[in-house]
């Protein structure tokens, strides 16, 4: 069902280890408006206790290329070098945004480049660590990856904080409930810009 007024998304990137999860599952508790995460879809295989349709919508890399070809996705890239794909499903973002929710996509820098061609009004946040030191101390304490697949995502990671500055916003990560409350009173204002 329609709304009269339409939804907006919310980009959020940042690079891995900047603690972007949690930061993103607390907002969605007390975000100050209707906001609902979308899944993105990957090929990558699911960490321990991830859940299909819950965390990711986890496909074949068949599956994936069907759906791509399709023009299912709003934006779809292959992430840290010819790894894995990851994808927003149109399926999960037009019907939120026609119902009047706002909706949140945690996706990397070229994702996010190409939602904003399509949709300009976006509100755009890039979430950081600290420090590069602290995110590797991050990546390294999950002890999910190899030392190579650390070694990439360090790289990757410089090069998203180089493209920091494309987003209307940048949030430090360094206290969860400090950097929610930030991306809280971004929100607000962007609504009462919307009003103006």
């Amino acid at each position: 069902m329609a709304n009269e007024r339409p939804g907006r998304l919310v980009v959020v990137s940042g690079p891995s280890g900047a603690g972007k999860s949690t930061v993103l599952r607390r907002l969605l508790q007390c975000a100050p408006v209707p906001l609902c995460s979308s899944v993105s879809a990957t090929t990558r295989r699911p960490r321990p206790g991830e859940v299909d349709g819950v965390d990711y919508h986890f496909m074949s890399v068949e599956q994936f290329e069907e759906l791509r070809d399709s023009n299912e996705f709003l934006e779809c890239f292959q992430v840290f070098g010819k790894d894995d794909w990851y994808g927003t499903l149109r399926s999960e973002v037009a019907p939120r945004l026609a119902a009047g929710q706002w909706v949140l996509l945690e996706i990397d820098v070229q994702g996010a480049g190409r939602i904003v061609q399509e949709f300009p009004d976006a509100v755009t946040i890039f979430l950081r660590a600290a420090s590069l030191e602290e995110l590797e101390a991050r990546l390294r304490g999950r002890n999910t990856e190899t030392e190579p697949h650390i070694r990439q995502r360090l790289k990757q990671a410089r090069s998203e904080m180089a493209a920091a500055d494309e987003y209307q916003y940048q949030v430090v990560n360094d206290e969860v409930e400090r950097a929610v409350q930030e991306i809280c009173d971004i929100l607000i204002q962007s609504e009462k810009n919307r009003d103006a």
